[in-house]
């Protein structure tokens, strides 16, 4: 047994220390202090969590931050300062990924989703968090959504950055509104369907490395400021340990990428009062029309959406001043209307929002401006 370990780690060099060791280097960048904690949950799982607080004597409404698929906490980094200047963040690895426990999940669609959704109020509950603003990217802003539509007294404001799994699979034949998929990448997604996303990383052994640097060359342009070898050895550690999380994404799925229960079918069954600002990048592969229908889907609700010009997917990374900007004005937002609620009031914003036409305005919003790059191995 020990000598097939042994074997192992020669042809996939990484443990969860180089994972932890890879994770502190990358976060070095960050200047503002933060803790560290291990959240124990239940089934022995636990919940790999930052938290930077801000002692202030009128304490704003905490801000949690939810990653996408692939990626962990440290993909924060361009953000983490500027977030948590006015107010307490928490950003944790999602169970199945990053320095989380990394249990068996269920391969149907909907329990696996109810184990993600679970794990949140769990780490909630052991965190002792009333309200909170939820922000999720790509497959976090799938799960923060779906946490919404079952603890909806516990969002303060929902912020979906570039959600993944929104839309309907069109019918075959039917064009669909986000871009095409390369053929390529369709050949390597037939080739890799009976195993999980990214198992490709773990069958390429000590070329695991490259192979992602080589799968995303674009990390480089989006994290300028830090060491490349840091970056890509943070995202190769993330992703080359024990498959969990991708397992239970690849249950949530079909075909090339569309979710077997889209969110944008449920998304009006969230309270009215929950507000939701969504942002996105025009050169994104996540097609942004979904906004719109979420905003026409809760016409009675405060919804909020940004497209911001010349970024993608990672919208975080490629425009984090904007982005920055974008949030903490949606933060903002809850923090106005936690004052209101306290009083039993509408907030004048929602008063004139309900009345007002929305338009698109040119200044923050633009229809996509370049081809966008289409996303592999990370979301």
């Amino acid at each position: 047994m020990f000598g097939w370990m042994r074997s192992w780690w020669n042809w996939c060099p990484t443990s969860e220390l180089l994972l932890k060791q890879a994770e502190e280097r990358l976060i070095s960048y960050v200047h503002t202090a933060y803790e560290d904690k291990i959240v124990s949950i239940s089934k022995g799982n636990f919940i790999r969590t930052i938290c930077m607080k801000q002692d202030t004597e009128n304490e704003k409404t905490p801000l949690v931050m939810v990653h996408g698929f692939g990626s962990g906490v440290g993909l924060w980094v361009k953000n983490l300062d500027a977030l948590s200047s006015q107010r307490t963040l928490f950003a944790f690895d999602v169970l199945g990924f990053g320095r989380s426990s990394r249990p068996k999940f269920s391969n149907n669609a909907t329990n696996a989703e109810r184990q993600f959704v679970d794990s949140i109020e769990e780490w909630r509950e052991e965190m002792g968090l009333n309200k909170f603003v939820l922000l999720g990217h790509s497959l976090g802003g799938y799960l923060s959504a779906a946490y919404a539509l079952r603890y909806p007294q516990r969002v303060q404001h929902l912020i979906l950055i570039d959600p993944w799994g929104f839309p309907e699979r069109p019918p075959p034949g039917q064009a669909s509104g986000r871009p095409r998929v390369p053929m390529w990448i369709r050949a390597l997604v037939f080739l890799v369907q009976p195993f999980n996303p990214l198992a490709l990383v773990r069958a390429a052994g000590p070329w695991g490395p490259s192979l992602i640097q080589k799968f995303r060359p674009d990390f480089k342009n989006r994290f300028k400021d830090v060491d490349d070898a840091i970056l890509y050895d943070y995202i190769y550690h993330c992703n080359a340990q024990a498959p969990s999380g991708e397992t239970a994404f690849r249950s949530l799925t079909e075909s090339v990428g569309w979710a077997k229960y889209p969110m944008l079918m449920r998304i009006h069954e969230i309270e009215e009062r929950v507000p939701i600002t969504m942002i996105y990048g025009s050169r994104s592969w996540i097609d942004n029309e979904t906004g719109w229908k979420v905003k026409d889907l809760r016409k009675d609700s405060f919804v909020d959406v940004h497209v911001v010009k010349g970024a993608g997917h990672h919208v975080y990374t490629e425009r984090p001043d904007e982005f920055n900007r974008l949030v903490m004005q949606a933060c903002d937002v809850s923090d106005k209307l936690a004052e209101e609620d306290a009083v039993g009031e509408l907030p004048q914003f929602l008063e004139d929002d309900a009345v007002r036409p929305f338009q698109r305005t040119e200044s923050t919003l633009t229809m996509r401006d370049d081809p966008p790059r289409v996303s592999v191995v990370l979301d």
